[in-house]
């Protein structure tokens, strides 16, 4: 095992429940497309991520697992029942399975819709996350949380994603990591979202996804992105 090595778990719900907030822009069939294209960039800036040994999917979706499995990634089933707060249960529950495999290891909890992300900007937090504690990236908007990280081997992830969670992390110990890291910031949701990544340089998936949708304006022709 690598000294320090991270190991990271991404939450992807059910594709029919993939991005209602494009459901005026976006037919369901184009959004499933959407979530699968920015999951595969995602799982690809992560893997070329030399401090990351491992990448685990949890999902309740054949399909996003069948994804997931071509990239290299583990797949671990969503619990059920979830209970309450599904997503962070789910998490937890993956962060669990992990350490059960792997022992002892710090883990890195990573928002699964993140086009425009750079193989450096994870490098760079990786780097910069202090050891002993857990830390964040909060995303674009300033109230959510990209990335959830404890370089702690033995510390529980203790996810609090949902709305406000930058908040409750910081709340709860996590130190706001400070970086000029915009991929890494930029979850998608919203059609501004969507817009701002193909600014940023939207990865070559998404590229290819929103060109055969024809998402309007900006995007012309998919251009292979070098990590």
């Amino acid at each position: 095992m690598r000294p320090h090595a991270v190991h990271a778990v991404i939450a992807v719900k059910s594709l029919d429940q993939a991005k209602s907030r494009l459901a005026d822009r976006l037919r369901p069939e184009h959004r499933a497309r959407l979530v699968l294209a920015m999951l595969a960039d995602t799982l690809t800036a992560a893997a070329a991520v030399p401090e990351i040994a491992s990448v685990v999917v949890v999902t309740p979706d054949p399909v996003v697992a069948d994804l997931a499995r071509s990239m290299g990634a583990a797949v671990h089933p969503e619990p059920r029942p979830a209970g309450l707060d599904g997503l962070n249960s789910a998490l937890a529950d993956a962060a669990a399975g992990l350490r059960h495999r792997h022992g002892p290891v710090d883990l890195l909890a990573l928002q699964a819709d993140l086009p425009a992300l750079r193989a450096e900007e994870l490098a760079d937090v990786l780097t910069l996350a202090p050891r002993g504690l857990r830390s964040i990236v909060v995303d674009h908007a300033g109230t959510g949380t990209a990335a959830l990280l404890v370089r702690d081997p033995v510390a529980d992830l203790e996810p609090r994603f949902g709305p406000g969670s930058a908040g409750k992390h910081i709340a709860a110990g996590a130190v706001d990591l400070t970086g000029d890291w915009p991929g890494l910031r930029l979850d998608v949701d919203t059609a501004e979202d969507l817009d701002l990544a193909i600014e940023l340089g939207a990865g070559n998936a998404t590229s290819v996804a929103l060109h055969d949708i024809g998402w309007p304006d900006r995007v012309h022709q998919p251009v292979r992105r070098v990590c």
